[in-house]
């Protein structure tokens, strides 16, 4: 059967990925190594994901705001655990000037800068620096700010949304006045990522607590939500940190409590990337290209009129343009629909496959009988196929229109439940013993991203070690390229002996191969 893209998921999982990000014109390689472009569709998506994050942050009191790009090197070396769990993803800039050497454009040795400055990898420091001049009574307190920005973590393998040397992303940092308070953030903000990524990615998460390996670095506890791509993968969708009493310290952050004390503030950060992109796509696509979730297509119907150089042309864009209006004051999702008329001078054939490798939810094409009988056209992205063949509905005008809207929640709800009853099928819950777990995955080979390695995921009781017993742990996993996501927040009453050790488990976690 004839797909729209080269390759196939089954094929080679990792191809597929960059042939849809490409074909469906998301985003491309910068000059700049592991760095990306990042096209207007794909900005369109970030848009909205923006948008649907920001309102959402708002409406818990957080007010948005914007911090340097550059971080003196001093501030990172207040707080040891932080700074060793970024050093080396660190991009440091060291001078402030170029000049002409031997005819050759060179930095100037004499511009060295007195103190390195770090290009952010996360802001903790020099936020929590402002902190330290914004705090000073109780009444001050809770402090939430936002701030939307770039960063850069020197990544040696780069994959475009997925893990790149610079991101956009949001990051949450707050102060409170004791443990109590800033968990309770830490946890709301968790909550809002787990609603956010199954209300309008349509993608089903399992929220939970990290282990202590995969800690925030300078972190007391770190909550992810873990997502399941088509290849059996988790993604870390979004993670939310409380801070302690570390940061505060560091950077002197002290309040006059209600009896007049001076006490630490208790902080927190939260953040999500532009890696939420990746992962809808992993979670949604098909072998015809990107299927995108209503809430963030860019263009949620797209009028393709078929257009023929004959006088009937004139009548097929008069209808196809009244279309559109229509469907523009139609609301959809709480907002007006995202209608597209393409009128590019190219084949309709080739304008409809180029909508549906986007991924536009409905995409609707108009013919000379379409607009004599005033009937509607349509294909839907999320079932575009019947069997081998595409599968068109017919519509009257005024009932497409009126069914619009509902089309688009079903779209969106179905996506959602395609991709949640292939979580809950694939997690498996049976596996008793390292043993077990090797026999299920498999050695780790040097490329395990064709779907044909699928496993899914391992739920199972562990005694939560720490320490020395806890790298030996890790190290384990590590030779079958597998981690422990997080520990879900949906705990049993009771549980069954450790998957390693057979000694009385204490509590479930999920292990996973991951990007």
């Amino acid at each position: 059967m004839q797909r729209a893209l080269n390759v196939t998921r089954q094929a080679n999982f990792a191809d597929w990925y960059q042939a849809v990000v490409r074909d469906a014109d998301m985003a491309e390689n910068s000059p700049v190594r592991g760095c990306m472009i990042i096209k207007p569709w794909g900005w369109g998506v970030w848009e909205l994901i923006q948008y649907g994050l920001d309102t959402r942050i708002k409406a818990t009191g957080h007010e948005n705001c914007y911090f340097p790009l550059f971080v003196p090197l001093s501030f990172f070396a207040k707080e040891a655990d932080h700074v060793e769990g970024f050093a080396k993803e660190m991009a440091v800039v060291t001078h402030h000037r170029l000049t002409t050497i031997d005819g050759k454009l060179q930095v100037d040795p004499s511009a060295e800068l007195e103190e390195p400055l770090i290009v952010r990898p996360t802001s903790e420091t020099i936020i929590g620096d402002a902190f330290n001049r914004w705090v000073k009574s109780y009444r001050d307190l809770p402090l939430l700010v936002n701030q939307w920005a770039n960063v850069v973590r020197w990544e040696m393998r780069t994959r475009l949304f997925l893990r790149t040397a610079e991101f956009l992303w949001q990051e949450g940092h707050t102060a409170h006045v004791d443990r109590e308070d800033a968990m309770a953030e830490t946890l709301q903000s968790l909550e809002m990522y787990r609603e956010f990524a199954e209300t309008v990615l349509a993608m089903p998460v399992i929220a939970g607590e990290k282990t202590e390996d995969e800690r925030f670095p300078g972190a007391d506890n770190t909550f992810s939500i873990e997502a399941m791509m088509q290849d059996g993968k988790a993604l870390q969708a979004g993670t939310s940190h409380y801070l302690g009493e570390h940061f505060a310290k560091a950077q002197d952050i002290k309040y006059q409590s209600e009896t007049g004390e001076l006490r630490y503030a208790h902080t927190t950060s939260f953040g999500a990337s532009t890696r939420l992109i990746g992962g809808v796509i992993m979670t949604h696509g098909d072998d015809d290209g990107l299927r995108l979730p209503p809430a963030i297509a860019p263009r949620q119907i797209v009028i393709v009129p078929m257009l023929r150089d004959k006088p009937e042309d004139a009548d097929v864009l008069a209808f196809a343009q009244g279309l559109a209006t229509e469907l523009g004051e139609t609301l959809a999702l709480k907002a007006p629909i995202r209608v597209l008329l393409d009128k590019k001078p190219l084949k309709s054939a080739d304008k409809r496959w180029n909508w549906v490798r986007r991924g536009a939810p409905i995409i609707v094409e108009i013919g000379p009988r379409d607009a004599a009988n005033g009937v509607v056209t349509f294909m839907r992205r999320d079932a575009l196929r019947d069997g081998d063949k595409v599968a068109s509905h017919n519509l009257p005008r005024a009932d497409f229109i009126a069914a619009a809207p509902g089309l688009l929640a079903e779209i969106q709800a179905n996506l959602y439940a395609e991709a949640k009853a292939r979580l809950e099928a694939n997690i498996r819950t049976d596996l008793k013993s390292f043993d077990d777990l090797a026999a299920h995955f498999g050695p780790a080979a040097e490329d395990d991203d064709a779907a044909a390695t699928f496993k899914g995921w391992v739920r199972a009781s562990w005694s939560k070690p720490t320490g020395e017993a806890l790298d030996a742990v890790v190290a384990r996993l590590k030779t079958l390229k597998l981690t422990i996501r997080n520990a879900p927040m949906d705990q049993p009453a009771t549980f069954g002996p450790c998957i390693f050790s057979g000694e009385p488990g204490v509590q479930e976690i999920l292990i996973a191969r991951a990007y």
